[in-house]
């Protein structure tokens, strides 16, 4: 279960360093190997999977019809994009220049721990996204069942 945010610096390479925190939970579901792919339903965002998590969303996904276009958009999207990456010796993984370029994940971005997945968010989209409030108008059923 990986939770929590955390700034992360992008070297020249754009290589990230997974967090300290996260190593070991890391090594131990997935044996090191993540798979980063696009997140379809937000900008300047990635989501970095555990292998095996990324199995099932992947056959979920692929598993959709391909005569919806919106199918076809999410599969390309998740599973045509999807790049397999494994820590280094000193933990950091390789982020595919053409998934920085589109996201716009720069020197600076922010992991989050969200269950199941991080998110890698460009700084700025973050930002963005973490300034918005949730209006009272687009409070779900679901959400107005917790109690926070």
């Amino acid at each position: 279960m990986f939770q929590g945010e955390t700034a992360i610096t992008v070297d020249d390479k754009g290589r990230l360093a997974i967090p300290t925190a996260y190593r070991e939970l890391v090594a131990g579901a997935c044996a090191n190997r993540l798979v980063l792919t696009y997140n379809p339903f937000e900008t300047g965002c990635l989501w970095l999977f555990p292998h095996d998590e990324w199995e099932k969303v992947r056959d979920q996904v692929n598993a959709l019809p391909s005569v919806k276009a919106v199918h076809r958009a999410l599969q390309m999207k998740l599973v045509g994009a999807a790049a397999m990456v494994e820590p280094d010796g000193a933990a950091r993984i390789l982020l595919p220049a053409s998934q920085r370029a589109t996201t716009g994940i720069e020197k600076k971005a922010v992991l989050l721990g969200m269950g199941s997945k991080f998110e890698l968010w460009s700084e700025q989209a973050h930002l963005a996204k973490i300034r918005q409030t949730i209006g009272e108008d687009e409070i779900s059923d679901d959400m107005a069942d917790l109690r926070l």
